[in-house]
């Protein structure tokens, strides 16, 4: 394991209230709405000694969204490696640990290690609470491509539809192919851990990635990129009150996250 989140062992964190409600995004741009959307993805696990801090931290940029401007998107994503020695980590999914395996790919690393944050896909961030604030600020100056979400009437609270609309692409490699990909996160999960690395620690986690599918690539050319009405599946134990849904575009090639949006189902 890298200790990639070191230097946070010894920040003192500011208290975030567990009931903390995060702030609730229009899921149209409104008029005049210049906000600049950031994903910070967090790779993590429960297993996980040096974890926590990085839990810590990503939870309070979701909670108290403390760049001017700027809206850091939040996904907490488990892997399953460290499921061993007596603790199953609950929110864990190998298809997040291949997920990361791309990561490992772009960034020529050696191997997956926990934690591991990365800002819009193209910056590994290891540091203080300051310096992961700085790298998401320059992110946020990038160009961006714009993506409205809206839900759609349905029937069921088990399966909801979404109309997506994704502008023209901006700031893409001529020789990467966009894609873009919807995820479904929740808030308010913890687990007070009994075994383990973390045995005897009560956990808390900004918003964990539960489903995560591409669903269309965008046009090369036009200023609509691409439309659809996806339909999204919510099980049975997810509580409704607390899911996300974030739809983002990313390049297959570089893993850069060329534009996000994000609608609370609460």
């Amino acid at each position: 394991m890298k200790n990639a989140f070191a230097a946070l062992v010894a920040i003192a964190f500011a208290a975030v209230p567990f009931s903390a409600s995060l702030p609730s995004h229009a899921s149209t741009p409104a008029a005049g709405d210049t906000a600049r959307r950031v994903v910070v993805e967090l790779f993590t696990s429960e297993g996980c000694s040096s974890c926590p801090p990085a839990d810590a931290l990503l939870l309070k940029l979701q909670s108290t969204q403390p760049i001017p401007g700027t809206q850091v998107i939040a996904i907490e994503e488990h892997v399953d490696y460290w499921n061993h020695d007596g603790w199953i980590d609950p929110y864990s999914s190998s298809d997040w640990t291949l997920r990361q395996q791309d990561y490992v790919v772009r960034f020529k690393d050696k191997e997956p290690y926990t934690p591991q944050m990365i800002v819009a896909g193209q910056t590994q961030v290891a540091g203080s609470e300051s310096q992961v604030e700085e790298i998401i600020q320059r992110a946020a100056t990038q160009q961006r491509t714009s993506i409205t979400l809206v839900p759609l009437d349905s029937s069921s609270p088990a399966e909801r539809q979404f109309q997506v609309h994704v502008d023209k692409i901006v700031g893409n490699s001529e020789k990467d192919v966009p894609e873009v990909w919807l995820a479904v996160t929740e808030t308010g999960l913890a687990s007070s851990v009994n075994a383990g690395e973390n045995a005897g620690k009560d956990l808390r986690h900004a918003s964990v990635l539960r489903s995560l599918h591409k669903i269309g690539v965008p046009k090369s050319s036009g200023d609509a990129a691409f439309e659809a009405s996806p339909r999204v599946k919510f099980k049975s134990d997810w509580k409704p009150q607390n899911l996300q849904v974030v739809v983002f575009v990313q390049e297959k090639k570089s893993m850069r996250i060329l534009g996000a949006a994000s609608l609370s189902m609460s």
